[in-house]
């Protein structure tokens, strides 16, 4: 599937960049159908091997949808192609964030969810990279639009986020960090390599959240984040400040769950407690 998203021309046109999206995989519910989720793998993986583990899943009113993310150049990797939602550049806080890349992961999973039935609730998920668009996927929703200022379509029930990050949010204590403030926010970007870059991005998270309409949206959308304590990829306080930087801008279901030892991989206890929650928070009926 290609989807395209703006960018500018030589001649200061607005043209736009075509993003191809590998295959789709599905798991159906093995009871009756109460949730869609969408979830999106890390950088170099793909939809297939999340879903053979979904598909374990004492979760049977679920419905799974797992894309592959766009085969593309990374250019911190000197433009070596990997499957990626998003591009990232340099390590370096001047570096440019991919927002037309992050949109565009966020438009693939809002057109996913689009053609559920109406009273199935929907959510996003992911891990490391898959995590951050998740989690940018929920600005989308809480602002009402994407980052390109096109509306923002779908309703969310529920967000989900293994071993990642928060994109669009500054953590280095030497910023300053005001709610009403447009001041220039900061992502750590750390991929499924271990490696970490500060990319610097042109609008505050905070801003995205600070009308009354999306006050009332981030107040009432939970959110599940889990992080590894010896996570060497995505680092663990990235994870925690993430989840801290949600909470301080009005989002009042977060969950943080933290894994005392647990690496950039996921284990049983964290599967546990993750269905635990969706269970509990989408009312699944568990048959």
């Amino acid at each position: 599937m290609s989807l395209s998203g703006p960018s500018v021309s030589a001649g200061g046109r607005t043209a736009r960049r075509a993003f191809d999206f590998g295959r789709t995989y599905v798991v159906k519910p093995k009871g009756k159908h109460q949730a869609t989720i969408v979830w999106l793998h890390g950088l170099g993986d793909n939809g297939g091997s999340w879903s053979q583990i979904l598909e374990t899943l004492p979760l049977p009113n679920i419905k799974w949808i797992c894309p592959t993310a766009p085969t593309r150049p990374i250019r911190l990797f000197g433009g070596f192609p990997s499957t990626a939602w998003f591009d990232v550049a340099e390590l370096s806080e001047d570096g440019p964030d991919d927002v037309e890349g992050m949109d565009a992961a966020a438009l693939h999973v809002a057109n996913l969810l689009s053609t559920e039935p109406a009273d199935v609730k929907l959510g996003v998920g992911g891990f490391s990279m898959g995590a951050a668009t998740s989690l940018y996927s929920a600005t989308c929703f809480i602002s009402g639009k994407y980052g390109n200022g096109d509306p923002y379509p779908v309703n969310l029930s529920a967000v989900v986020g293994f071993s990642g990050w928060l994109p669009a949010a500054k953590f280095e204590s030497r910023y300053h960090i005001y709610l009403e403030s447009n001041l220039y926010f900061v992502c750590f970007c750390l991929i499924s390599v271990s490696l970490s870059c500060i990319v610097a991005v042109s609008r505050s998270f905070s801003d995205r959240v600070a009308s009354n309409e999306a006050t009332s949206r981030a107040a009432s959308l939970p959110v599940f984040l889990a992080h590894g304590t010896a996570d060497d990829v995505v680092q663990f306080k990235f994870g925690e400040k993430s989840g801290q930087k949600l909470s301080s801008s009005g989002f009042n279901d977060v969950t943080f769950k933290s894994y005392r030892g647990l690496g950039h991989y996921t284990n049983p206890q964290q599967i546990n407690d993750f269905c635990n929650w969706l269970t509990a928070k989408l009312n699944l009926e568990g048959k």
